[in-house]
């Protein structure tokens, strides 16, 4: 008998990639291209995440006052960090809420996946506290923020092979902040990017029909692996308000 889980996500895949299909070959304006493609990998996200991660095109804001760029895709916690701003599909999320930044476009290439990194990085550079909590009525020390994941969901690869030479000289070429951890071209496959101490690139690719399979698994594993974020500090964020009286 098949793996179900394989079977299903496949399947899932197959659904998807038609969905994307018919959107690029359908819809003529750009941003309407674009927005529809967002929408559908928003509403995968949203389906198939666990409750624990709210999945939301957003900006993210820090306790500065420091915005960043719109971003396709924010994954961030709801459970113990609130929603600052939320009128008219207008939602701005505090930037210790952040899982992952997630880019969203039609084709994999150079350019495409700098513009990804230059997003990424807007959000890394933003001021994130960390406050003491009380477990168990014992106070417990501000912990160190967590990493933030950065990555890139596109249709296909402009590239020729997709995850040749080309693509690897796109990923060496982002600064620290910009770095894409992970991503998926559908059509072509999915990559894995990871970092030695001698700051040396190593990607992991899966092609064909377990691409999105592949891409999903392992961003739930790298989210399990980042734990929960630490607590907010509210206290800076009432030093906005006593500044504002």
């Amino acid at each position: 008998m098949q793996n179900q889980v394989r079977q299903l996500l496949v399947s899932l895949q197959k659904q998807l990639s038609v969905t994307l299909q018919s959107n690029r070959e359908t819809l003529c304006h750009p941003v309407a291209k674009g927005d529809a493609t967002e929408d559908e990998w928003l509403c995968l996200l949203k389906n198939h995440l666990p409750n624990r991660y709210q999945a939301d095109r957003a900006f993210v804001i820090d306790s500065e006052g420091k915005l960043s760029e719109q971003i396709d895709i924010v994954i961030y916690d709801r459970q113990y960090t609130p929603l600052l701003y939320n009128q008219n599909n207008q939602i701005f999320v505090p930037a210790e809420s952040v899982y992952a930044i997630l880019e969203v476009k039609q084709e994999l290439d150079l350019d495409k996946i700098q513009y990804a990194g230059k997003k990424i990085s807007s959000v890394r550079n933003l001021k994130r506290t960390s406050a003491k909590i009380v477990d168990v009525g014992k106070s417990v020390a501000p912990r160190p923020v967590t990493a933030i994941l950065g990555g890139i969901l596109t249709s296909d690869s402009l590239w020729n092979p997709p995850f040749g030479e080309s693509f690897q000289k796109a990923i060496n070429s982002l600064t620290l902040s910009q770095r894409v951890d992970l991503g998926i071209a559908l059509l072509k496959g999915s990559f894995d990017v990871s970092y030695t101490e001698k700051n040396e690139v190593q990607t992991k690719i899966e092609v064909g029909e377990t691409a999105l399979l592949y891409f999903f698994f392992n961003l739930l594993w790298r989210l399990q692996r980042l734990g929960t974020v630490p607590a907010i500090d509210y206290a800076e964020y009432l030093k906005v308000i006593d500044e504002l009286s």
